[in-house]
């Protein structure tokens, strides 16, 4: 009966989820132990100390502008979207007149979402004061 579970097609595909889900929290603990052993745990002064010239390093308030992650977005959503275009201009030929409508409504909808980002005010930078 063992002989026919390993025959089955997806049994190396098992085999590797269940050595991923040992090996993970093993690496993960042995870091862990590892760094904390290699650690100073005493703060030197020097790290904290002007390098040549210029003035005090202050510290710098924790805060992200929601600006910047709404563009990342923006970016990373339209970027994922341009790619899209690359395996249609491979098989344009095949497609023929249905894929070239299929793409300009693809173009259409595209635009319509950036022309919203924009009228919306998305893609204006506010300082943070």
């Amino acid at each position: 009966m063992t002989h026919v579970v390993t025959e089955h097609p997806y049994f190396g595909v098992f085999v590797l989820f269940v050595l991923t889900m040992v090996a993970f929290p093993v690496t993960v603990m042995l870091a862990r132990y590892v760094s904390r052993r290699l650690a100073r745990l005493d703060t030197e002064k020097l790290k904290l100390s002007i390098y040549e010239c210029g003035p005090e390093p202050d510290k710098q308030p924790n805060r992200i502008s929601t600006q910047f992650y709404l563009i990342a977005l923006l970016f990373i959503l339209f970027d994922v979207e341009i790619i899209f275009m690359f395996p249609w201009a491979i098989d344009f030929k095949l497609l023929g007149w249905f894929g070239f409508v299929e793409m300009i409504l693809f173009i259409v909808l595209l635009a319509i979402g950036f022309i919203y980002a924009w009228k919306k005010g998305a893609l204006e930078w506010h300082s943070i004061k």
